[in-house]
């Protein structure tokens, strides 16, 4: 420090070389300067030296550390990351443009933190700049300046070229706000995924299939909008049986657009054809200059539509809409797939809630009718019974008689028909019933053997093709069901325990003479020769015991579908 009296002669620091070295012209200075010695070129900038000198005098050493800092300098002007020089009180002695930029407006005056309008510190260091200064240890923290602007700060201590701890920290600024956007959004997607799949929490306790579907697109639109942004979208699934896309939900596409058919293929059916038929993504960047597209949602400039896909195959398609032009790029297109993915889950589950609850109430019916077959047959058998009886002596008693009739078989009908009834599924208008038969369908059988075990199996079987299953024990009470209902096709025993197989097939024409039957008897067992007697008088069908249930199936197809058939009334 210079003394008070020599306050008034001009003060030159010097750096480098030694006191021994001083070169001559400096030396001849003599009395008229104050000569003063720096440490270090860059120790004015910590207050290391008396900030009031007139001039600086570089030696040796000290004019490569200078000309090395004033590269340094224009390099750190150019660099994409933002750079500042920080004293001891964390104010900016020097920053790049970047740096700049980063935090709105040139440093001034203010504290670093200030600067940056206080942010908030999320580690890993939460005192960077303490411990960059005061430990003299490289500091890294990620900063959320504002709601969706993130940095990540970097900090590290000046040493001078002695290796000895200066006041000064430099910082760098990165602003990562786009990579913290998308970890985000990953994270997003999959929670979304857990909430999507999670079909035992306490909300949906309770709700059925139909519901949880409601629910399930509730929460879709929801994650669609506030997870990836998106406003407006439609989902399609796919009917594996007839290719269809089925429109599952929408939101802001026209009506029109929510109307039109289509189907999983390349051509004609727009970009969502063209997805579910590839299984691959399509980005459409402008609507009117692609072919594939379809008008959408109203006034749309651009589209992202992507397959759903589990286990490799298509289940459906989603399609997101904007009225902006190349609105959609490939980290939209590679997050929807992420969704995408999650949402297929999701449908997968249902679908697999959907099939079980079919099953249970299918099984659950087929016991139903099980249990109740024999008592309808019971009741239609005596029923006929008493019909037969009054035929012609009390009108009022056989009007009642047919009113019975038709509530039990109403009944049973019921019954059937809530059995066969499917669950509304997601993948498909409907999960398909058990067993379909178009020729057998809505079909009324008459089934006569005395054995109970093929009356009941008859019931279960036919009854899963949607026929109506009536059942005699003997050929007597077999006439009498024939003579008081109408019926599409007879099967029956040829060992009855009153007729033969022969005499069923001869009294059952005489009833109605186009009625189909079809005789049951046992591999080279018929003594009385039935078989050929009843052929002789116009039997078609005959049924080998013991035969598989499609062996049923078909003869009673073939038969039914005859030309001679009856229609049974």
């Amino acid at each position: 420090m210079m003394s008070d009296r020599e306050c008034d002669k001009p003060a030159i620091l010097v750096f480098g070389g030694s006191p021994e070295a001083t070169p001559d012209w400096l030396r001849a200075l003599g009395e008229s300067v104050h000569l003063e010695r720096g440490l270090d070129v860059f120790r004015p900038l910590d207050g290391g030296a008396d900030p009031a000198v007139d001039a600086a005098v570089l030696l040796g050493a000290a004019v490569h550390d200078l000309t090395l800092w004033t590269t340094f300098e224009n390099v750190l002007k150019s660099l994409p990351d933002g750079v500042a020089m920080l004293d001891g009180r964390l104010k900016v002695l020097w920053s790049n443009e970047s740096f700049q930029t980063l935090v709105g407006s040139p440093p001034g005056d203010r504290e670093f933190f200030e600067l940056l309008g206080n942010p908030v510190i999320l580690g890993p260091d939460f005192s960077p700049l303490r411990s960059a200064l005061g430990l003299g240890e490289l500091a890294r923290t990620v900063l959320k300046v504002a709601d969706r602007k993130h940095l990540v700060l970097h900090a590290a201590p000046v040493r001078s070229s002695r290796a000895e701890p200066s006041n000064l920290v430099v910082v760098t600024l990165r602003d990562i706000s786009e990579e913290m956007h998308q970890r985000q959004k990953l994270q997003a997607i999959h929670r979304a995924g857990q909430e999507l799949g999670d079909l035992g929490a306490e909300e949906i306790v309770g709700l059925s299939v139909e519901d949880r579907i409601d629910l399930l697109k509730e929460k879709i639109i929801q994650f669609t909008q506030d997870v990836l942004e998106f406003e407006t979208v439609e989902i399609r699934l796919l009917d594996k049986t007839t290719k269809a896309l089925d429109p599952l939900l929408n939101v802001g596409m026209s009506d029109e657009a929510a109307r039109r058919k289509l189907w999983a293929e390349p051509q004609a059916n727009g970009v969502t054809g063209f997805v579910a038929a590839t299984g691959k993504s399509y980005l459409c960047d402008d609507t009117t200059r692609d072919q594939l597209y379809l008008p959408g949602a109203p006034g749309a400039r651009s589209s992202l539509t992507v397959p759903l896909i589990l286990h490799g195959e298509v289940m459906g398609t989603f399609n997101v809409e904007s009225n902006q032009p190349q609105a959609f790029h490939e980290q939209d297109l590679q997050f929807l797939e992420l969704f995408c993915h999650e949402v297929a889950a999701a449908l997968n589950t249902l679908e697999l809630l959907a099939a079980e609850k079919y099953t249970a109430l299918t099984e659950s019916m087929e016991r139903l009718l099980r249990e109740v077959a024999r008592p309808v047959d019971s009741v239609l058998n005596d029923t006929a019974w008493i019909l037969e009886k009054y035929i012609g002596h009390d009108p009022e008693v056989c009007e009642r008689l047919q009113r019975i009739l038709k509530h039990v078989r109403g009944v049973r009908q019921l019954i059937q028909n809530v059995g066969e009834t499917p669950v509304q599924g997601v993948m498909s208008p409907a999960l398909p019933p058990k067993s379909r038969s178009p020729v057998l369908r809505e079909k009324r059988i008459l089934v006569v053997d005395a054995d109970e075990s093929i009356r009941l199996a008859a019931h279960e079987l036919l009854g899963c093709f949607g026929c109506e299953v009536e059942t005699a024990h003997n050929g007597e009470e077999a006439l009498l069901m024939a003579r008081s209902f109408p019926y599409h096709a007879v099967i029956a025993d040829i060992r009855l325990p009153d007729m033969t197989g022969d005499e069923i097939f001869a009294r059952l024409r005489d009833v109605h003479e186009g009625l189909p039957v079809i005789l049951m008897t046992g591999f080279g067992y018929d003594p009385s020769h039935a078989i050929v007697k009843a052929r002789q008088m116009g039997l078609k069908s005959v049924l080998y015991k013991p035969f598989r249930p499609d062996q049923l199936v078909k003869e009673l197809e073939q038969t039914l579908s005859a030309p001679a058939a009856g229609d049974g009334g």
